[in-house]
């Protein structure tokens, strides 16, 4: 019982976490079920259980709130879908260790991108509100599908920052249409882990404990997006990956760091997250400050002065 009860506490944080910044909901969902004992395939294949339904819930609050697009979710989800189905079927067979520090790598850059980029930028005016093509979403799909399912997580590491960078999607669509569709993943990725271990080592009442928590914090993550505003939205969410990912290098299969550096760079890294984030708070302040009204009562100019 006490499994169960932490597994729902983390299914309730990781989904608040999630629905707000677009990402974690499986990677740390995942984590605690490794930790737990459970195999790196039934993890992922619990994991995916859960998320279809709290990606349901999650699709319908970020929908209700206004915070899809439609053209993206399409765009992405599909051949996220193919992603993740090729990635659950072969799951048991393919070692990750190789393309994981790569991954991990190509992330890091992204999100210091997207800290740096939203923190002393702003959302960016010029692209805003310009179509995402499609030849950029259906193969960000495929990879991060088929990531996301090999992984227990990455869906939203992936799809959310290379979104961001591009800024042509204000962040909390960005989030909302990719929250969306994971519903399409996690069902894909469900069905190809049933095709390729059956029932073998998923533990239904685990994924009933992360789908009761998730589905508690999904409409107030929903909420949440949207109230944030857009500039301060990114620079967490910047963050977030940056920390995500040196993190995996810092405890990877590389030469061991020594707990002190750990800390160490943790610390640095948190005290420049809460800088930035502040940073963008302070102008997000200033940009909503009316500006100066022209003095009204201004003498008029003297007409003989002028004539002088």
């Amino acid at each position: 019982m006490r499994t169960l009860i932490l597994l729902a506490l983390a299914g309730l944080g990781a989904q608040l976490v999630d629905g707000s910044l677009g990402m974690a909901y499986g990677v740390t969902s995942t984590t605690l079920l490794l930790a737990v004992g459970a195999n790196p395939a039934a993890a992922s294949a619990t994991v995916h259980l859960a998320e279809i339904g709290t990606t349901l819930a999650s699709g319908v609050a970020h929908w209700r709130f206004g915070n899809v697009d439609w053209r993206v979710v399409v765009r992405i989800g599909l051949p996220g879908a193919v992603g993740a189905f090729a990635g659950a079927t072969v799951l048991s067979t393919l070692s990750t260790e190789v393309a994981e520090p790569v991954t991990t790598v190509v992330l890091l850059a992204l999100g210091l991108y997207v800290l740096v980029r939203f923190t002393f930028a702003g959302v960016p005016a010029g692209t805003l509100g310009k179509p995402l093509r499609k030849r950029f979403l259906t193969p960000l799909g495929l990879v991060a599908g088929f990531l996301d399912a090999t992984g227990g997580g990455g869906w939203g590491p992936v799809g959310t920052p290379a979104i961001l960078a591009g800024g042509r999607l204000e962040p909390r669509k960005v989030i909302g249409s990719v929250d969306t569709s994971e519903f399409l993943v996690a069902v894909a990725a469900s069905l190809g882990f049933l095709f390729g271990l059956g029932s073998q080592g998923v533990n239904a009442s685990w994924a009933a404990a992360l789908l009761a928590g998730g589905l508690i914090a999904a409409p107030a993550a929903a909420w949440l997006v949207r109230r944030v505003p857009p500039r301060v939205l990114g620079s967490a969410v910047g963050g977030l990956i940056v920390l995500t990912n040196v993190r995996t290098l810092l405890r990877g299969e590389g030469p061991t760091v020594p707990d002190a550096v750990q800390w160490t760079v943790y610390g640095l890294l948190y005290a420049v997250w809460a800088a930035a984030v502040a940073h963008s708070v302070r102008a997000h302040l200033r940009a909503r400050e009316p500006a100066p009204a022209a003095a009204e009562d201004a003498p008029a100019p003297d007409p003989q002065e002028a004539v002088r």
